[in-house]
């Protein structure tokens, strides 16, 4: 090599080196000069945005696996300042097909974005497909036109529509008083309220992250997903709800009642197979709630409305007498009509009396008469521990939100009096709600255990079912009890003709005629007429709590709210396919050959 080339040679290299040198301070330098770490946060909004990002609610499902309450995509709409070339045009096009107001539209649409004016503005929410279809065919058509002379292209540029998830529920009214709702439109703030809704909020709302969104769409591929919150499977069958609502709606206009419930309950699990109650509200449209709830009404009158049971209550009274040891089956009692307890004189509902009769003709004829003696042979202790072991000192703990109970009068509290000892025998004076009724009474068709009632059969998480587990919440009675209990019901039943009784299925049960207290005392024109009964009674499989309010066409439980029980059993056990008796009780066990 010449020395004059080497000399240019090096030359350059000593002019790359110090090139180097100071592009090498100057970024030392800019890295550590005040304000730096703004100057490199605020480069980053120009490659992407970090958002919280809200996970899609957990859906809810039938027993069968059919949606319930789940998510469907819906549009937020609006107008990226920077991006308006046209004002009018936008103006127009989402005046004609959202139906927007043009001047406001326009007045947004012109506006500079920054010096206090927003980048972005929200137009519209919650808008369906179909609206967001008739925009993409225009921003189609006008992006491919061809501009003829000086004729300006048409462009709705700056107009957008962003998808996002909204609560839905694609049956309606159905099952809604144990759905509950969800208030969607508060896209950030949104809660469960009532129901499943609210019991499991926070697990079906899931855990929002921050998530960066790269502007360059060859990253989008990176974005971190988030996992959707828990799923919920329930025992409720949606065929067998739409049953007992269709049932519960027919026997309210029949009988002129002001409201009813009725509870298909699994005594075996405590699972809740179907809870129809009235009115209800479509969730989808939940803001009709104050319109169609108005205080003090219950948004679920099975586990928020406490009521005097009456009658039916008498079948806990008689396993407390059998269970104790205070009387047996054959026990005799004579009968006189009236009884005098703490100074008031006790009659029973036909003021007549029945004379000398056993203890499954004192349940058969509903004798209140009966039921006080019974109380006393006890004694306040034992008769209100019974109460307590069958759970009516407190909540159920069902999985739904909006559970409510009245508090048991007990002795030795100030508002207690020995006649209430004789009032609560027979279901007076007692206030309870259909769930703990359905769930205490269960112990008589599930061998003396009682069991937690429940709605949710198992969750998914992560794509993972996790089953629940029945608890057992009490054994209040004995298992012997529980079988005597049910023999001397179906017997009652069977030799009163009872309008309970289902054809080719022996089943046991209790009417029960409430009186309604007043300020002024009890009402004798308006009752509660209730019907509790289980079935098939050598193994039951179902339990099934009638209630209707205010019966205009007769007072009576037995004619009011125990035929109702017969027609939805008589359809129920069809769908649950168990077979009648007749096919049942014939089966001969296989035993297996040598």
């Amino acid at each position: 090599m010449s020395e004059p080339i080497k000399n240019r040679f090096l030359i350059i290299c000593v002019i790359c080196s110090v090139v180097a040198g100071i592009v090498a301070f100057q970024m030392i330098r800019i890295q550590n000069i005040e304000g730096a770490e703004k100057i490199l946060a605020a480069s980053e909004n120009y490659q992407g945005v970090t958002r919280l990002v809200y996970p899609d609610r957990g859906s809810i499902y039938d027993s069968r696996g059919r949606l319930m309450a789940g998510n469907e995509t819906t549009y937020e709409i609006g107008l990226d300042l920077n991006s308006v070339h046209q004002p009018e045009t936008v103006a127009s096009v989402a005046s004609s097909v959202l139906g927007l107001d043009y001047a406001q539209v326009l007045g947004y649409a012109r506006m500079e974005p920054g010096n206090g004016n927003p980048y972005y503005v929200v137009l519209d929410d919650f808008v369906e497909k179909d609206k967001i279809v008739e925009l993409e065919i225009i921003k189609e058509d006008y992006e491919n036109r061809v501009a003829k002379g000086n004729e300006t292209i048409p462009s709705i540029s700056g107009l957008m529509w962003v998808p996002h998830s909204q609560r839905s529920y694609p049956e309606g009214t159905l099952a809604s008083n144990i759905l509950g709702f969800y208030s969607y439109l508060d896209r950030t703030g949104g809660l469960g309220y009532f129901g499943l809704e609210e019991a499991y909020d926070s697990q079906l709302s899931g855990t929002p992250r921050e998530v960066y969104i790269a502007f360059d769409p060859q990253r989008l591929t990176t974005v971190e997903e988030v996992p959707p919150g828990v799923s919920l499977i329930l025992t409720i069958d949606r065929e067998i709800q739409a049953l007992t609502e269709q049932t519960l709606d027919d026997a309210i206009e029949w009988s002129g009642s002001d409201s009813g419930t009725i509870l298909v309950y699994d005594p075996e699990d405590g699972g809740i197979i179907a809870m129809a109650t009235a009115p209800r509200l479509d969730p989808n449209e939940y803001w009709d709630y104050d319109e169609l709830f108005p205080n003090p009404n219950p948004y679920n009158s099975a586990i928020s409305q406490t009521y005097e049971p009456g009658s039916v209550f008498k079948v806990l009274t008689m396993a407390a007498a059998l269970d104790s040891g205070s009387v047996e089956v054959d026990t005799m009692f004579n009968d006189t009509g009236s009884i005098t307890i703490g100074g008031a004189t006790i009659y029973n509902w036909n003021r007549g009396g029945w004379g000398m009769v056993n203890m499954t003709e004192c349940l058969q004829y509903s004798i209140n008469v009966c039921m006080v003696w019974l109380a006393t042979e006890m004694g306040p202790d034992t008769f209100y521990t019974y109460l307590k072991d069958f759970g009516l000192d407190r909540k159920t703990g069902i999985d739904l939100g909006g559970e409510t109970n009245w508090p048991l009068k007990l002795p030795g509290d100030n508002q207690w009096y020995e006649v209430d000892l004789a009032t609560n025998s027979f279901g007076q004076g007692i206030s309870l709600t259909p769930i703990q009724m359905a769930m205490s009474i269960g112990a008589l068709a599930n061998d003396g255990r009682m069991m937690a009632p429940h709605v949710v059969k198992s969750l998914i998480i992560n794509g993972q079912q996790y089953d629940v587990d029945p608890v057992v919440v009490g054994t209040p009675i004995k298992a012997q009890t529980a079988h005597d209990l049910t023999d001397m019901l179906v017997e009652s039943l069977q030799d009163e003709a009872s309008n309970a009784l289902v054809d080719g299925y022996t089943v046991a049960g209790k009417t029960g005629t409430g009186e309604i207290a007043t300020p002024w005392g009890y009402s004798s024109s308006e009752t509660n007429a209730s019907f509790v009964g289980w079935g098939p009674a050598e193994d039951p499989k179902f339990l099934v709590y009638v209630w209707l309010e205010k019966p205009a066409i007769s007072p009576w439980g037995s004619e009011v709210a125990a035929p109702i029980f017969s027609e939805l059993v008589g359809k129920l056990v069809v769908m649950m396919d168990i077979p009648p008796d007749s096919i049942r009780l014939s089966a001969v066990p296989q035993t297996v050959g040598q």
